[in-house]
C-alpha cells in the first residue's frame, strides 16, 4: 500500500471513529452549553458553537504549522492535524443537529449528514441526482425522510470524495508548512480557518434557520424515518 493510500485509510478511519465517538459528546456539549448560557436562543448558541469550532481548528492548524520547523515532523503532524480537523468538524456538525432538534441515531444517516456539510455543493448535487428531487435544507430529510437504500448509495459515493478532498487539501498544507516556524504557523492556522469558514457556510445551507426558541421536548418534533416514511423529500 502506498503512502497516499495509507493517508486515505487513516482519514476514513478517523471519520468513522468520530461519527461514533462524537455523537454522545455532541449531545452533552449542547446540554452543557444550554445550562451555562441558559438565556441564549438557539441562534445565539449556534454562533457560540461557530466561534468555538473556528478557534479550535485554527489553534490546531497553527500548532501543525509550527511543527514544520522540526525535520521530518511536518507530514505526520499535518496528518494529525487533518484528523483533529475531522473530529472537530464532526462534533460541530452533530452539535448543530442537536440544536436543530435533529437526532441522527443511525450511523449511515449520521455519516451522510456530516459528509453533506463537509462537501457542500458537491454533496448536494449527488443527493439531487440520487433522490431525484431538489430543495434547500437537506439535514432533516437526511435524518428522517430519505430511504436507507438511497442513504447507503450516496455514502458510497461521498465517502471517497471526502477522503480525496481533505487528503488533497491537507497535502497542500503539508508543503506550505515546511517553512520557518513563524510563517508555517501562520499558514497552518490560516488554512484551517478558511476550511472552517467553508464548513460553517455549508452547514447554514444544509440545516437552514434554527428554531426561534427551545422546545420543551426537542425530540418530540423529530421527523420519523424508516420504510414507512417513503421518499418524502419535497
Amino acid at each position: 500500500m502506498s503512502k497516499a493510500d495509507d493517508v486515505k485509510s487513516m482519514l476514513q478511519q478517523a471519520l468513522d471513529k468520530a461519527l461514533v465517538a462524537q455523537q454522545p459528546l455532541a449531545r452533552k456539549n449542547v446540554e452543557r452549553l444550554r445550562r451555562v448560557y441558559s438565556g441564549e436562543t438557539p441562534q445565539e448558541l449556534i454562533r457560540r458553537l461557530d466561534r468555538y469550532y473556528l478557534a479550535g481548528i485554527t489553534a490546531s492548524g497553527g500548532a501543525s504549522g509550527a511543527a514544520g520547523i522540526v525535520p521530518g515532523a511536518g507530514i505526520p503532524t499535518a496528518l494529525a492535524d487533518a484528523m483533529v480537523f475531522t473530529e472537530a468538524s464532526v462534533l460541530y456538525t452533530l452539535s448543530l443537529a442537536e440544536v436543530h432538534a435533529i437526532h441522527p441515531e443511525d450511523f449511515e444517516r449520521r455519516k451522510l449528514l456530516v459528509l453533506t456539510v463537509l462537501l457542500g455543493d458537491g454533496a448536494v448535487r449527488v443527493l439531487d441526482k440520487a433522490i431525484g428531487r431538489t430543495g434547500p435544507y437537506w439535514a432533516r430529510r437526511i435524518v428522517g425522510a430519505i430511504p436507507m437504500s438511497a442513504i447507503n448509495r450516496v455514502n458510497k459515493v461521498l465517502g471517497p470524495r471526502f477522503v480525496t478532498k481533505y487528503g488533497t487539501q491537507q497535502g497542500v498544507l503539508v508543503l506550505s508548512k515546511q517553512v520557518p516556524l513563524g510563517i508555517g504557523a501562520a499558514l497552518g492556522a490560516g488554512g484551517n480557518h478558511v476550511l472552517g469558514r467553508l464548513t460553517i457556510k455549508s452547514a447554514r445551507a444544509i440545516f437552514g434557520q434554527p428554531p426561534s426558541s427551545w422546545a420543551e421536548d426537542d425530540r418530540g418534533d423529530e421527523v420519523p424515518f424508516g420504510p414507512e416514511s417513503g421518499d418524502s423529500t419535497a
